[in-house]
């Protein structure tokens, strides 16, 4: 094993015994949002809403949330980060915020720029550190600790725009990436400057063969899809006979589930794989064991946490917040209990709600799951059916049956109020009588869905299509590769824009 191997090998140990002693707790969380407010205190949004007077107060938490009111990202950026975007000084954080990643999520947005401190730089290079402490668990072979980490992302080159720079979060970690770490990440600057999947994949897919895979990282439809075309090109039975050594897959952005047949089939041993939480906004936990089902939420990475029950208490019918103060803290949830997420960073995002839902496994351990995102849900009628419901049927079905479902979305006809289902599948076998079974497995999982099922909805319809179709769909919006992935749950726009290029394309 290479001299730095054994170094990695060693951190991890010690890492893993340093962290295994700490119990990260509510004063944590306390402490990251009081030196997020002094550091920020001076700034005009610092001024604006009082942060030196919160200082001296010993109920600080529940006066920021009194005087900072909870915001989403349009909001926010009318409000606040336009002014930082276009380069004033000490407007959300000291000084002017140099780079901004760019993230365009799911809900069909222009892209949205997310801005990115040096102070959130280093939170982001001290987490990946700390996740290494993970493999130590896992008795993994001292030839594993020769191997290289292969991250599947957008483009890295980053584009100069006034004042600051901006691109994908890749990108710009990349370029802080220590000279020590460089050698270790698999694809080389050449490949991951590239925006163009259809230019990537390819480059890969003739450098994998150079390549000592131990470690991949990123979204699911790029990856997989990636191993599969190593197979296929290089014909062979799977991708373990030229990466002997690749253990560990990093996942996170999509459910892993559908994808894990997919995955299986590519490989020639089992591969280990763990959930992790990264967005744009933060780095907000992973997965510490794959004996756990959750992940630890990071109390201690200079981001403070609130959580807002997604209910009828909090939110209409449509997800909109209804009180633009009321969260709970870390101390205060509870388990099995769908929460929207707020956040404020060392990067200037004040009570920033992001759009996911998160459920605590485990309160005792700040374990959590991402259950769904506020604005991808299902109630035309009542029927409140969540992502996490979808996930739960299609994969009992698709395993039942052995087929895999690994792209598929949905949106509600409102003149109709009818669900129309469009999966992804290229098995043969598969039979769109299979929404039937679908249709009974949510109506286990979620009461609502059975009623309404029972007295005014009718049943779902579907559409079976090649998996192919779903990535020919994100070329045609220019959202090929990278971060980018299919809404699960279409709004009304997204719907008229998919029905069209599937139209368009013979498929309906």
């Amino acid at each position: 094993m290479p001299i730095i191997g054994k170094l990695i090998q060693r951190s991890t140990a010690i890492s893993f015994k340093r962290i295994s002693r700490k119990s990260p707790d509510y004063k944590q969380q306390l402490e990251a949002l009081r030196q997020n407010i002094e550091v920020a205190k001076r700034t005009k949004f610092g001024l604006a809403h009082h942060f030196t007077s919160l200082l001296q107060r010993n109920d600080f938490v529940s006066r920021y949330q009194q005087q900072v009111p909870i915001t989403e990202y349009d909001t926010y950026y009318t409000e606040w980060l336009e002014g930082a975007i276009i380069g004033a000084k000490d407007h959300i954080w000291p000084g002017r915020i140099k780079y901004y990643a760019l993230s365009s999520g799911t809900t069909g947005a222009p892209s949205k720029r997310i801005p990115v401190t040096t102070e959130m730089i280093r939170s982001f290079q001290r987490v990946s550190l700390r996740q290494f402490s993970v493999l130590h668990e896992l008795n993994l072979s001292d030839s594993f600790y020769g191997s290289k980490v292969l991250a599947v992302g957008g483009s890295t080159k980053l584009k100069k725009v006034g004042t600051h720079f901006e691109g994908d979060l890749s990108g710009i970690l990349k370029k802080h990436t220590s000279l020590i770490a460089a050698p270790f990440a698999k694809p080389n600057k050449k490949i991951t400057h590239l925006k163009d999947w259809k230019a990537k994949l390819p480059l890969m897919v003739e450098q994998a063969p150079k390549w000592n895979i131990g470690i991949m990282a990123g979204i699911p439809s790029w990856c997989v899809l990636l191993l599969e075309e190593i197979v296929r090109h290089y014909q062979l039975k799977n991708i373990h006979e030229i990466w002997p050594n690749f253990k560990v897959y990093v996942h996170g952005g999509v459910y892993m589930d559908p994808f894990v047949e997919r995955l299986k089939k590519v490989c020639g041993e089992p591969v280990i794989l763990l959930d992790t939480y990264l967005a744009s906004e933060g780095y907000f936990g992973y997965q510490i064991s794959p004996k756990r089902k959750g992940m630890k939420l990071l109390l201690n990475n200079s981001i403070f946490f609130e959580f807002i029950p997604f209910n009828a208490t909090y939110f209409t019918e449509s997800g909109e917040l209804k009180n633009k103060h009321l969260a709970y803290t870390i101390s205060e949830v509870k388990p099995n209990v769908d929460y929207a997420m707020v956040i404020s960073t060392n990067a200037g995002l004040w009570r920033y709600m992001l759009g996911d839902l998160v459920r605590f496994v485990d309160t005792s351990t700040q374990e959590i799951i991402i259950s769904g995102r506020i604005k991808q849900y299902l109630s035309i009628c009542g029927e409140h059916l969540t992502l996490d419901n979808i996930n739960q049927a299609m994969v009992q079905v698709s395993n039942a049956h052995g087929l895999s479902f690994s792209e598929y979305t949905i949106f509600a006809d409102e003149s109709s109020y009818q669900h129309c289902w469009f999966i992804g599948c290229d098995d043969v076998e598969a039979s769109s009588t299979i929404i039937s079974e679908i249709d009974e497995k949510l109506q286990v999982v979620n009461d609502d869905y059975a009623y309404v099922r029972k007295h005014n909805m009718p049943a779902p319809s579907l559409k079976i299509l090649p998996t192919k179709v779903f990535y020919d769909y994100l070329e045609s919006i220019n959202k090929l590769g990278a971060q980018n992935k299919i809404p699960r749950v279409m709004n009304k726009n997204q719907a008229a824009q998919w029905t069209q290029f599937l139209s368009a394309n013979g498929y309906l």
